[in-house]
């Protein structure tokens, strides 16, 4: 294979990389010469940045790591008590 020809599974990879702003100059152009070929990876990229376009719009407020502990804490606290 040549060097500015990768897999699917390379294209996915620096598809979901490039939606986190981690790929290469480099990764991203063999990303989009594998896109002109690579009808499904086109939708997989297409299909990836909606799904950023939609959390970024979402207005989702996340958990911080203590609240999430103690959510944990409590559910393997009922889960003991369940299994009792």
């Amino acid at each position: 294979m040549s060097k500015m020809m990768i897999s699917c599974d390379k294209a996915n990879h620096v598809c979901d990389k490039t939606q986190y702003k981690e790929a290469t100059l480099w990764e991203k152009i063999k990303l989009n010469i594998h896109l002109i070929y690579c009808r499904a990876c086109r939708k997989y990229s297409k299909n990836n940045a909606t799904l950023t376009e939609t959390i970024k719009k979402s207005d989702v407020e996340c958990l911080d790591k203590k609240c999430k502990e103690a959510m944990k804490k409590n559910f393997n606290k009922a889960l003991k008590k369940a299994s009792n």
